[in-house]
């Protein structure tokens, strides 16, 4: 019997305080329909975006044990998500996972979380990106910031990129396996005000499009964005909606997300008052900002 319901493996550490990784995965792709069956890969008592101090049990052995009691019960997944993954032996284990769980050809995205701002996180090392790359060549989508795309295809990291050389850098990524790559927090190069505006671009292969969605640029930085835009994308397109209209939405949501929060006095560390806008998944998808590049 056909399942009514689109099930989706979410594989992220999973944090007691601050709105990130599964404590934003889970209930925005449940508000958009899909039952989340998470893979938790750490526990932590805080995230690690602004806070010391906090605790972290590391959940390696648990991962290999969830994957093989997933096996045995036949568990099929509609989508394989992945995160900020914390060693080399946890992407391999997510590696083996895809391989496993592939005969119904789920939609498998994989969000090589390793850094922003131009740096890799401390955890991050020279065999994590040798690793990553594997990972990615499993993927259909990937979603990496501007500065993971720059350790991904060993590119220096600067403000000044042109268009031209951006979707270079998306046909590349493609060529490492994927189908579809989707680069985030892209600084924006325009006619009008560039240092107030980003974007996000995307190239398909199978069609040879490129796609960008512009917004502006708010100064402030909250933990756990990217994971709110990956995870409206992943629910967008299980919803059956188009590349640049998921795209849209991710961009969408958490602008509004980030201008509900900013005005506040809340800590940015605490990430963006996801629950204020949440309820907003559920209106009708109405598209206005993307756009198709030549």
């Amino acid at each position: 019997m056909k399942r009514q319901i689109k099930r989706v493996a979410a594989i992220h550490d999973l944090s007691g305080f601050g709105r990130t990784s599964l404590a934003v995965v889970i209930p925005i792709l449940s508000t958009m329909g899909a039952q989340v069956c998470s893979m938790p890969t750490a526990v932590l008592s805080t995230h690690t975006g602004g806070f010391e101090g906090y605790s972290f049990v590391d959940l390696t052995d648990f991962m290999e044990s969830t994957v093989n009691h997933w096996d045995q019960l036949q568990i099929e997944f509609d989508c394989i998500y992945s995160g900020f993954l914390g060693s080399p032996k946890q992407i391999q284990i997510i590696a083996d996972f895809i391989d496993r769980f592939s005969h119904n050809n789920p939609l498998v995205v994989v969000d090589p979380a390793m850094g922003d701002n131009g740096r890799l996180y401390s955890t991050m090392t020279d065999e994590m990106i040798t690793e990553m790359k594997h990972l990615v060549a499993k993927a259909n989508l990937i979603t990496p910031n501007f500065t993971e795309a720059t350790f991904l295809l060993n590119e220096p990291y600067r403000t000044d990129i042109t268009l031209a050389e951006m979707k270079e850098w998306l046909v590349r990524l493609t060529e490492m396996g994927p189908e579809t790559a989707i680069i985030t927090s892209v600084p924006y190069r325009g006619k009008s005000q560039p240092q107030h505006k980003t974007s996000v671009i995307a190239y398909n292969k199978g069609d040879g499009r490129f796609w960008k969605v512009t917004c502006i640029y708010v100064p402030a930085h909250y933990p756990g964005a990217g994971d709110t835009f990956t995870s409206v994308l992943v629910g967008s397109l299980l919803q059956g909606d188009s590349l640049p209209l998921a795209m849209d939405r991710g961009v969408q949501f958490i602008t509004g997300a980030i201008r509900a929060s900013y005005g506040s006095q809340q800590p940015e560390r605490e990430g963006v008052f996801l629950e204020r806008v949440l309820g907003s998944l559920n209106l009708p998808a109405i598209s206005s900002s993307y756009e198709i590049i030549d």
